[in-house]
């Protein structure tokens, strides 16, 4: 089910990378950021109040919710910076980059959760910078 999902977010981004660059043109990026943002909010509560997992709100441990905001303050710097550089770049140029996130994850992975770095990690990391490079050149 993960591999699914996985899929499904990836193509979602996808689409909000060419929704987002058709639509970001005349607005000011951050501007934009922030009404994407707001209709995000408004999503991810509904699904939170159509799931009934509101509930769950008192659980969360202090370390969760200090996490949980750094990850969204982390969020919001990502979709400043990607939303410029859609309204500067072209999009084929810009997803790739913005795709080397999964070689920072993975390295982060290894140095901060102590994740192991496989030789099919590293190869994967290298194809997708090397694929990275020729995409933008």
């Amino acid at each position: 089910m993960w591999f699914i999902m996985a899929l499904l977010s990836a193509g979602f981004a996808a689409l909000t990378s060419i929704l987002a660059k058709v639509g970001i043109e005349g607005v000011n990026s951050n501007l934009a950021t922030a009404i994407r943002t707001v209709v995000v909010v408004i999503m991810a509560w509904g699904m939170v109040f159509l799931t009934n997992a509101q509930n769950g709100i008192s659980d969360i441990s202090r370390k969760s919710w200090i996490f949980l905001i750094l990850s969204g303050l982390a969020t919001g710097a990502s979709w400043l910076c990607y939303y410029k550089a859609l309204q500067i770049g072209e999009a084929s140029k810009v997803v790739p980059v913005d795709k080397l996130s999964v070689v920072f994850t993975l390295i982060l992975a290894f140095v901060f959760l102590h994740e192991q770095f496989t030789t099919r990690s590293v190869l994967g990391c290298i194809l997708i910078g090397t694929g990275t490079l020729i995409m933008v050149l």
